[in-house]
């Protein structure tokens, strides 16, 4: 009972709502980590996410890796109508503990980035899922989504690298 109620505040705490802009599915589990884990979306094993809806894919980074980064001060972010490939780098986060390149999950052309970022990269602590999406792709090539975690498998890698650290 406990657990669920803290899954419930920590769920209110992460702003997670099925009245999201981006109409992110509220559902999610918790790893061991306590990182969350929304179902809904592919996961990158360098720690991005994707959300294919139609014709665009949304990216942003985990959960688990802003809480590995911690506060996040800047990022830098390519242009819209750049291109992305799978498993290259398309920018970077800088925080108070390191700067670390951000991985392609999908290739394809990038048709929006994430204006608010600029302003307040700290969306990607408060809300990695939501408010803090990166950029959104016209994928060349939707077979790669295949390639990447599900969310359970996703949260099993997470916990085994957390427990080899």
């Amino acid at each position: 009972m406990a657990l669920r109620m803290w899954a419930s505040s920590t769920a209110n705490a992460l702003k997670l709502s099925s009245s999201s802009k981006t109409h992110l599915s509220p559902s999610f589990s918790l790893s061991r980590c306590f990182s969350t884990v929304l179902d809904g979306l592919k996961y990158a094993s360098s720690h991005e996410w994707v959300k294919h809806e139609g014709s665009v894919a949304t990216v942003g980074i985990t959960d688990h890796a802003q809480d590995h980064l911690g506060e996040v001060v800047f990022v830098d972010l390519p242009e819209s109508g750049s291109s992305v490939s799978q498993g290259k780098s398309f920018g970077a986060v800088e925080s108070v503990k390191a700067t670390s390149d951000i991985n392609s999950p999908i290739s394809g052309e990038i048709v929006e980035v994430n204006p608010q970022l600029k302003e307040s990269p700290g969306l990607i602590n408060s809300s990695p899922y939501e408010g803090g999406w990166m950029i959104k792709v016209k994928p060349s090539n939707p077979g790669e989504l295949d390639s990447l975690l599900g969310p359970k498998e996703y949260t099993k890698f997470c916990e085994e690298e957390d427990a080899a650290h």
